[in-house]
């Protein structure tokens, strides 16, 4: 895995996690390893992201029996959060656009 500015990475984790439970419920180490194939991230990171996306509402969490030990928590994307979701990926496009086209100028102006 490449070296990641770790401002960077902060900047956009949120939306991958989003993105990550969009699909389908997951539970936190399940999350873990899907996002770090990704961005190399650790449990200390993803588990108080998905504690304060699940206060602010954007996650609902539900127990679920493993074959593997204790019940899992499972995290669902809720309604508000998928429109959140939605908004901070249409942020992120539009930003991403506008650093695109900056590099882009910057390049011509200096050839």
């Amino acid at each position: 895995m490449t070296y990641l500015n770790t401002q960077f990475k902060k900047g956009v984790l949120e939306l991958i996690v989003l993105i990550s439970v969009t699909g389908r419920d997951m539970y936190g180490y399940e999350l873990v390893s899907e996002v770090s194939k990704i961005i190399d991230v650790n449990e200390g990171t993803i588990y108080p992201l998905l504690k304060r996306l699940t206060n602010e509402h954007y996650f609902e969490t539900y127990l679920k029996e493993s074959t593997e030990g204790p019940p899992r928590k499972y995290y669902h994307l809720t309604l508000a959060g998928k429109v959140y979701k939605d908004n901070l990926q249409k942020e992120w496009e539009d930003f991403y656009k506008r650093v695109e086209e900056f590099i882009k100028e910057s390049e011509n102006k200096n050839d």
